[in-house]
């Protein structure tokens, strides 16, 4: 009578309040048709449970926010460990190059932690071109309505130009979404070609020709050496008069105080989700100013939209149980040149 093969020793490694939420006891149900899994084992510290029992025959790490690096100690405790399914977008705080000298394989939600972020920035990029920030105050603080027009002559969003510096994930979602307006769609990235942003429904340009061109552009590189502080004072300077940048990206791509002297003038408009630092100074104009948009980096998945990233995970735990390859996976080359 032929055995049962035996399932993978699966452990949850996040914060608290992320494992929580991401995985409800009926998520917790669906993974234990897959792996074998504790619901009630969770490390947030491997420092801190020096006599965790059972680490050596670890197989699949769940992971999330919160988890702690996984360098070559930790992964010394567990020698069976061969995959990591990442339950949130960017794997860099936590995937070490002891992973990959292992031989890792590892996924991740980017791909669902994408949506959110792309819903948000094309919600900004249609308020921004209607003017609804600037009309919304001056209704609030005048009780008055007015000839808009008069106010911001040709607003509004018919054959606007938008650009944006990034084919990430996001940024290929941002221009799915914004295909059936009545858009130009412009795009700056050194690694793509035009055959491919055609492709994508948008045109390649230098970024210096896509800032000076743009209603609105939006920003969706990846936080590296080469993008800190890319678009800096001299590129600021590019975008026209009442034009709108969007962040929804990381606040070092942007220097901080050359934005600030921008939007203070007036001169431009900013929807800022991402900072430099990631919560500013209570002094800063930037909560103030009638001109800026600033959220406090909610952007991404939250709430009920955890649930998407929810199922993106478990179906990678799925695939991987059954001997098959990550849908989303995550290679050492394209983790250095991504989020």
């Amino acid at each position: 009578m032929p055995t049962t093969p035996l399932r993978p020793r699966a452990l949850f490694a996040m914060g608290r309040s992320h494992r929580d939420a991401l995985f409800p006891p009926e998520a917790v149900r669906r993974l234990s048709l897959s792996c074998e899994i504790d619901p009630e084992l969770l490390v947030e510290d491997f420092a801190q449970v020096p006599g965790l029992a059972g680490l050596d025959d670890v197989e699949l790490l769940i992971t999330s926010w919160g988890c702690p690096p996984l360098d070559a100690a930790v992964l010394a405790r567990m020698p069976r460990l061969k995959a990591v399914v990442h339950a949130a977008g960017s794997v860099k705080h936590h995937v070490t190059q002891a992973c990959w000298d292992r031989g890792l394989l590892v996924s991740t939600a980017a791909a669902a932690n994408a949506v959110p972020v792309a819903e948000y920035t094309v919600a900004a990029v249609l308020f921004a071109n209607k003017r609804v920030l600037e009309i919304a105050g001056h209704y609030r603080e005048h009780h008055a309505v007015e000839d808009w027009t008069l106010r911001f002559p040709g607003f509004g969003n018919h054959r606007r130009t938008v650009g944006l510096v990034g084919a990430s994930l996001v940024g290929r979602k941002v221009l799915e979404l914004l295909r059936p307006f009545d858009f130009e769609l412009l795009l700056a990235d050194p690694l793509l070609d035009h055959a491919t942003a055609r492709a994508l429904g948008a045109r390649l340009v230098e970024l210096d020709e896509l800032l000076a061109g743009c209603d609105v552009v939006s920003l969706h590189a990846p936080a590296l050496p080469e993008t800190h502080h890319l678009l800096d004072a001299r590129r600021l300077a590019l975008l026209p008069d009442g034009a709108t940048l969007v962040n929804t990206a990381r606040g070092s791509l942007v220097d901080q105080h050359a934005l600030t002297a921008e939007v203070s003038s007036g001169r431009i408009h900013a929807v800022l989700d991402v900072t430099e630092p990631e919560v500013l100074p209570a002094t800063s104009p930037l909560y103030t100013l009638p001109n800026v948009l600033l959220t406090p980096h909610i952007a991404g998945s939250l709430g009920g939209e955890l649930r998407r990233i929810t199922i993106s995970a478990i179906e990678e735990v799925e695939r991987y149980c059954a001997g098959s390859e990550f849908a989303h996976p995550v290679t050492r080359a394209a983790l250095a040149v991504s989020a």
